[in-house]
């Protein structure tokens, strides 16, 4: 698959295309690419893709995406760098600061939140293949008004629902998947967020799925447009490949297999 990557056509990004958002890097790189040139064949739309560095970004990658997704926008660590320091003090925000160390996930939002370029942002996870024009997230990018989020198979937030209403005053939507999500990078609330965070982790501990559970706290403020989850698929099964009538599959878990085996020899064929 990695070797496939350097070999796909060119996904063109336009300027004023709709946003697109990634975190990725070395490790992730080929899948990225792969989940773009997925949407780009199944879609008649214009993108803008806005692929930002996790850390390790070289100029050999920044290469790499030049030639196969010409025009896409970068944001470089130095840039989120300048970001943070202008949006999230480390004086102000010592929680989040020390978990962007520790914890790679959480730049998912500290480091794409405070970037420019759109308030609204659809932040897609790499390990993902699209089979079908995405109808219901395009309507969104064209006029976002609320969030956006894909639906997990179970609850995966990490900590417990009680804890997490508590904090963030509402109740905590159930099965929120963060492999496609759609938030306002104005309308959150840092100093919430660096609370939640260490309150969280005082209280129960530290969670691999803190950041998902930050997302689910965040988009339980308002109401949200939820993905179907029959056609946006979560962890989808050796069946569901076979027929494709999905729009979106997020490989995870046991899925993962089926990812790396099968699913992107049948985007690149």
């Amino acid at each position: 698959m990695v070797r496939a990557a350097h070999k796909l056509p060119v996904s063109a990004s336009y300027a004023d295309g709709l946003p697109v958002y990634f975190l990725t890097g070395k490790k992730y790189i080929h899948q990225t690419l792969f989940c773009i040139y997925s949407l780009i064949k199944v879609s008649k739309e214009h993108y803008h893709f806005i692929l930002v560095d996790d850390g390790s970004f070289t100029d050999q990658l920044c290469q790499l995406i030049a030639a196969k997704v010409p025009g896409a926008t970068i944001i470089s660590g130095g840039q989120i760098n300048s970001n943070l320091t202008k949006y999230l003090p480390t004086d102000r925000y010592p929680v989040l600061h020390h978990k962007r160390r520790v914890y790679p996930h959480i730049k998912k939002l500290l480091d794409i939140h405070t970037a420019g370029i759109s308030d609204w942002k659809l932040v897609l996870d790499s390990d993902m293949l699209f089979w079908k024009e995405p109808t219901a997230m395009i309507n969104w990018l064209k006029n976002p008004d609320r969030p956006i989020h894909m639906v997990d198979i179970e609850d995966s937030y990490g900590y417990s629902p009680v804890l997490m209403s508590e904090l963030c005053k509402v109740e905590v939507p159930k099965l929120i998947n963060v492999g496609a999500i759609g938030l306002n990078s104005t309308a959150l609330n840092w100093d919430d967020i660096e609370f939640w965070v260490k309150t969280l982790e005082e209280k129960e501990g530290t969670s691999y799925y803190l950041e998902q559970a930050l997302s689910a706290m965040l988009i339980g403020q308002t109401p949200s447009v939820v993905l179907d989850k029959d056609d946006y698929k979560v962890n989808p099964s050796a069946a569901d490949l076979k027929q494709t009538a999905n729009t979106l599959h997020h490989y995870v878990d046991l899925s993962k297999e089926i990812y790396l085996k099968t699913a992107w020899q049948l985007i690149h064929g």
